[in-house]
């Protein structure tokens, strides 16, 4: 099995600095950013730090010189794919692989349509209760990269390739036999805990205490499992149950990707959670009360 020799992360924000700084740790040469703008000279001039550990990785523009990536790890947030799909392109060979590890559904997908879906895998992280301030990471828990195939009864090369690479960094993942389940399992997460800590201003030590929080987050959470009901995706009851275990492991000062964006005035991704749950659910006929209400609060928020 062939290694790989340069792996590109574009989007350095929490999850982005994770992977780059394990994958850093593991091979220090093979590892570089994808950046444009002031991000590129802000990268370039002060790099990251992950639980104190500084970190200088080299930084390339898409203008500046293309290097072919064996890998491209992505971690930009849902409104700014598009450009980094740009930005991106000259760095894509025959065999470059792609792994989002972006929030949502259809990151994939997008990447597809640009790319190839032969060169796309699937991927969710779940469980890493990251806090990232400026250019500082920090995280008590990794949680577990699910990662694969669409489907993944038998292993492909290019995912024995990557679980090898992982095993190396000491990166957690799992290959789950159906990934567009497990997809949909971490969005019902997203929707649920996403919009209603951000609502409610509340890190997970209140999701891990207060039963009147977890209502709220597992009401947002139904309307997805009904919605994926009639898209034929294999999601109930159980699994919010699952993410409990989760949840217990989380550092209760931690707080969502959402939450964090809130807190700093960040465009968030409620669109892709709160909108695209009214979007589906008009598509299939499923009402959609609760996360109609969260996406007008945060809409609002936003606002203000």
């Amino acid at each position: 099995m062939s290694s790989f020799n340069r792996i590109a992360v574009i989007g350095a924000g929490a999850m982005g600095s994770f992977y780059a700084s394990k994958l850093a740790d593991h091979d220090p040469g093979s590892v570089f950013l994808i950046a444009a703008g002031d991000r590129y000279v802000r990268l370039k001039s002060e790099g990251f730090a992950v639980n104190g550990k500084p970190y200088r990785l080299p930084v390339l523009k898409p203008d500046e010189r293309a290097v072919t990536a064996d890998l491209i790890i992505v971690a930009v947030k849902h409104h700014h794919l598009e450009k980094a799909i740009g930005q991106m392109a000259p760095f894509v060979g025959d065999g470059t692989i792609f792994l989002s590890v972006m929030n949502g559904i259809d990151s994939e997908k997008r990447i597809g349509a640009a790319f190839g879906m032969e060169k796309v895998l699937y991927a969710v992280a779940v469980g890493i209760d990251a806090l990232r301030e400026g250019n500082a990471l920090t995280y008590t828990t990794q949680g577990k990269l699910f990662f694969g195939e669409r489907e993944n009864r038998v292993l492909s090369e290019r995912v024995k390739r990557l679980q090898a690479l992982f095993d190396r960094a000491g990166i957690v993942y799992e290959t789950p036999d159906d990934m567009i389940r497990i997809l949909w399992w971490k969005y019902m997460i997203n929707v649920g805990i996403n919009q209603t800590s951000a609502v409610l201003r509340a890190p997970y030590g209140v999701f891990q205490t207060s039963p009147e929080a977890r209502e709220l987050m597992e009401s947002a959470m139904r309307e997805v499992t009904a919605v994926a009901a009639a898209a034929h995706v294999n999601i109930t009851g159980g699994d919010i149950e699952n993410w409990y275990s989760f949840l217990a492991r989380l550092s209760p000062a931690g707080k969502t990707s959402m939450l964090q964006d809130v807190e700093a005035k960040r465009k968030t991704e409620v669109e892709m959670f709160g909108g695209t749950m009214m979007e589906l659910g008009k598509k299939y006929g499923i009402p959609t009360p609760v996360n109609e209400t969260l996406y007008r609060i945060i809409r609002v928020i936003e606002e203000t």
